[in-house]
Protein backbone atom coordinates (compact mmCIF):
# COMPACT_ATOMS: atom_id res chain seq x y z
CA UNK A 1 0.00 0.00 0.00
CA UNK A 2 1.02 3.67 -0.83
CA UNK A 3 1.95 5.68 2.17
CA UNK A 4 0.17 8.85 2.85
CA UNK A 5 1.68 12.05 4.39
CA UNK A 6 -0.07 12.85 7.92
CA UNK A 7 0.09 16.15 7.33
CA UNK A 8 -2.35 15.47 3.84
CA UNK A 9 -4.86 13.44 6.06
CA UNK A 10 -4.80 16.00 8.75
CA UNK A 11 -5.68 18.58 6.47
CA UNK A 12 -8.35 16.58 4.26
CA UNK A 13 -9.79 15.90 7.78
CA UNK A 14 -10.18 20.08 8.64
CA UNK A 15 -11.86 20.68 5.06
CA UNK A 16 -9.20 21.48 3.08
CA UNK A 17 -10.59 20.86 -0.87
CA UNK A 18 -7.17 20.17 -2.44
CA UNK A 19 -5.81 17.94 0.52
CA UNK A 20 -8.97 15.68 -0.32
CA UNK A 21 -8.44 15.85 -3.75
CA UNK A 22 -5.26 14.55 -3.45
CA UNK A 23 -6.38 11.63 -1.38
CA UNK A 24 -9.22 11.17 -3.95
CA UNK A 25 -6.81 11.14 -6.99
CA UNK A 26 -4.53 8.26 -5.43
CA UNK A 27 -7.10 6.21 -4.08
CA UNK A 28 -9.57 6.32 -7.43
CA UNK A 29 -7.75 3.63 -8.87
CA UNK A 30 -8.51 1.10 -5.49
CA UNK A 31 -11.77 2.82 -5.33
CA UNK A 32 -12.27 1.47 -9.51
CA UNK A 33 -11.26 -1.78 -8.87
CA UNK A 34 -13.37 -2.17 -5.75
CA UNK A 35 -16.14 -0.89 -7.96
CA UNK A 36 -16.12 -3.48 -10.75
CA UNK A 37 -16.26 -6.16 -8.31
CA UNK A 38 -19.31 -4.67 -6.58
CA UNK A 39 -20.94 -4.50 -9.66
CA UNK A 40 -24.48 -5.97 -9.61
CA UNK A 41 -28.13 -5.49 -11.09
CA UNK A 42 -29.27 -2.54 -9.17
CA UNK A 43 -26.23 -1.07 -8.58
CA UNK A 44 -24.01 -0.12 -11.45
CA UNK A 45 -19.74 0.66 -12.08
CA UNK A 46 -20.71 4.56 -11.46
CA UNK A 47 -22.83 3.99 -7.64
CA UNK A 48 -20.37 1.24 -7.09
CA UNK A 49 -17.83 4.32 -7.61
CA UNK A 50 -19.71 6.58 -5.45
CA UNK A 51 -19.96 4.65 -2.98
CA UNK A 52 -16.33 4.19 -2.64
CA UNK A 53 -15.33 7.75 -2.44
CA UNK A 54 -18.41 7.79 0.26
CA UNK A 55 -16.20 5.10 2.21
CA UNK A 56 -13.15 7.42 1.42
CA UNK A 57 -15.18 10.09 3.32
CA UNK A 58 -15.70 8.18 6.01
CA UNK A 59 -11.99 6.94 6.39
CA UNK A 60 -10.62 10.38 6.13
CA UNK A 61 -13.40 11.88 8.46
CA UNK A 62 -12.68 8.64 11.15
CA UNK A 63 -9.38 8.12 10.71
CA UNK A 64 -6.87 8.69 13.96
CA UNK A 65 -3.59 8.85 13.29
CA UNK A 66 -1.19 6.28 15.13
CA UNK A 67 -3.82 3.68 15.23
CA UNK A 68 -2.41 2.11 11.55
CA UNK A 69 -1.91 3.19 8.17
CA UNK A 70 -4.33 5.30 6.79
CA UNK A 71 -4.05 3.52 3.32
CA UNK A 72 -5.04 0.22 4.52
CA UNK A 73 -7.70 1.80 7.01
CA UNK A 74 -9.03 3.77 4.09
CA UNK A 75 -9.30 0.61 1.47
CA UNK A 76 -11.05 -1.28 4.34
CA UNK A 77 -13.62 1.66 4.67
CA UNK A 78 -13.99 2.03 1.08
CA UNK A 79 -14.19 -1.94 0.21
CA UNK A 80 -17.00 -2.37 3.11
CA UNK A 81 -19.16 1.08 1.54
CA UNK A 82 -19.06 -0.80 -1.91
CA UNK A 83 -19.94 -4.03 -0.41
CA UNK A 84 -22.32 -3.10 1.78
CA UNK A 85 -23.99 -1.66 -1.43
CA UNK A 86 -23.66 -4.54 -3.27
CA UNK A 87 -25.46 -6.13 -0.57
CA UNK A 88 -28.58 -3.60 -0.17
CA UNK A 89 -28.85 -3.71 -4.07
CA UNK A 90 -29.15 -7.44 -4.57
CA UNK A 91 -31.68 -7.64 -1.41
CA UNK A 92 -35.35 -8.60 -2.74
CA UNK A 93 -37.01 -5.27 -1.18
CA UNK A 94 -35.45 -3.82 -3.99
CA UNK A 95 -36.38 -6.38 -6.89
CA UNK A 96 -39.11 -3.83 -8.30
CA UNK A 97 -37.10 -1.50 -8.74
CA UNK A 98 -34.56 -3.56 -10.28
CA UNK A 99 -36.54 -5.17 -12.39
CA UNK A 100 -38.61 -2.03 -14.26
CA UNK A 101 -38.59 -0.79 -17.22
CA UNK A 102 -38.57 3.07 -17.62
CA UNK A 103 -41.13 4.40 -19.28
CA UNK A 104 -40.54 6.77 -22.27
CA UNK A 105 -40.23 10.21 -21.33
CA UNK A 106 -43.15 10.57 -24.65
CA UNK A 107 -45.28 7.97 -22.83
CA UNK A 108 -47.56 10.85 -20.92
CA UNK A 109 -50.90 10.37 -20.48
CA UNK A 110 -53.33 11.71 -23.22
CA UNK A 111 -54.61 15.00 -22.80
CA UNK A 112 -58.64 15.51 -22.95
CA UNK A 113 -57.84 17.27 -26.42
CA UNK A 114 -56.13 13.83 -27.87
CA UNK A 115 -58.88 12.06 -25.80
CA UNK A 116 -62.07 13.89 -27.83
CA UNK A 117 -60.13 13.24 -31.24
CA UNK A 118 -59.95 9.52 -30.74
CA UNK A 119 -63.58 9.67 -29.11
CA UNK A 120 -64.43 11.36 -32.50
CA UNK A 121 -62.13 8.94 -34.77
CA UNK A 122 -64.27 5.51 -32.78
CA UNK A 123 -67.24 7.08 -33.55
CA UNK A 124 -66.58 7.64 -36.98
CA UNK A 125 -65.56 4.27 -37.46
CA UNK A 126 -68.68 2.81 -35.89
CA UNK A 127 -70.25 5.45 -37.75
CA UNK A 128 -69.08 3.37 -40.80
CA UNK A 129 -69.72 0.09 -40.19
CA UNK A 130 -73.06 0.65 -39.71
CA UNK A 131 -73.37 2.34 -42.54
CA UNK A 132 -71.28 1.08 -45.32
CA UNK A 133 -71.15 -2.59 -44.48
CA UNK A 134 -73.52 -5.27 -44.94
CA UNK A 135 -75.07 -7.45 -42.52
CA UNK A 136 -72.72 -10.11 -43.40
CA UNK A 137 -69.90 -8.21 -43.58
CA UNK A 138 -70.81 -6.68 -39.80
CA UNK A 139 -71.07 -10.30 -38.37
CA UNK A 140 -67.72 -11.46 -40.01
CA UNK A 141 -65.97 -8.43 -38.75
CA UNK A 142 -67.38 -8.39 -34.94
CA UNK A 143 -66.44 -12.15 -35.10
CA UNK A 144 -63.01 -11.35 -36.26
CA UNK A 145 -62.45 -8.99 -33.68
CA UNK A 146 -63.76 -11.25 -31.35
CA UNK A 147 -61.15 -13.69 -32.08
CA UNK A 148 -62.98 -16.26 -33.79
CA UNK A 149 -62.11 -18.40 -36.51
CA UNK A 150 -63.78 -18.12 -40.49
CA UNK A 151 -65.31 -21.70 -39.07
CA UNK A 152 -66.43 -20.97 -36.03
CA UNK A 153 -67.86 -17.57 -37.52
CA UNK A 154 -69.55 -19.81 -40.81
CA UNK A 155 -71.66 -21.79 -37.95
CA UNK A 156 -72.87 -19.02 -36.23
CA UNK A 157 -73.82 -17.01 -39.28
CA UNK A 158 -75.09 -20.57 -40.70
CA UNK A 159 -72.39 -19.80 -43.93
CA UNK A 160 -69.93 -21.78 -45.22
CA UNK A 161 -66.48 -20.31 -44.28
CA UNK A 162 -65.39 -19.09 -47.41
CA UNK A 163 -68.53 -16.75 -47.86
CA UNK A 164 -67.17 -15.61 -44.11
CA UNK A 165 -63.60 -14.94 -45.45
CA UNK A 166 -64.93 -12.89 -48.47
CA UNK A 167 -67.47 -10.81 -46.65
CA UNK A 168 -64.61 -9.83 -44.42
CA UNK A 169 -61.95 -8.99 -47.34
CA UNK A 170 -64.93 -6.79 -48.41
CA UNK A 171 -65.53 -5.21 -44.74
CA UNK A 172 -61.59 -4.16 -44.49
CA UNK A 173 -62.02 -3.25 -47.99
CA UNK A 174 -64.43 -0.68 -47.75
CA UNK A 175 -62.92 0.50 -44.17
CA UNK A 176 -59.66 0.78 -45.42
CA UNK A 177 -60.70 2.74 -48.40
CA UNK A 178 -63.38 5.15 -46.51
CA UNK A 179 -60.35 6.22 -44.83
Amino acid sequence: MQQFDPELIARAKSGEETALAALIARMMPAIRRGAARCTVPGLDFEDAVQEGLIGLFDAVRSYEPGRGAFASYAAACIAHAQQDAARAATRKKHAPLNDSVPLPEDSAAPGPEELAIVGETVDDVIRRIKTQLSPMERGALLCAIDGRSAAETARLLGREPKAVENALARARRKLRGAT
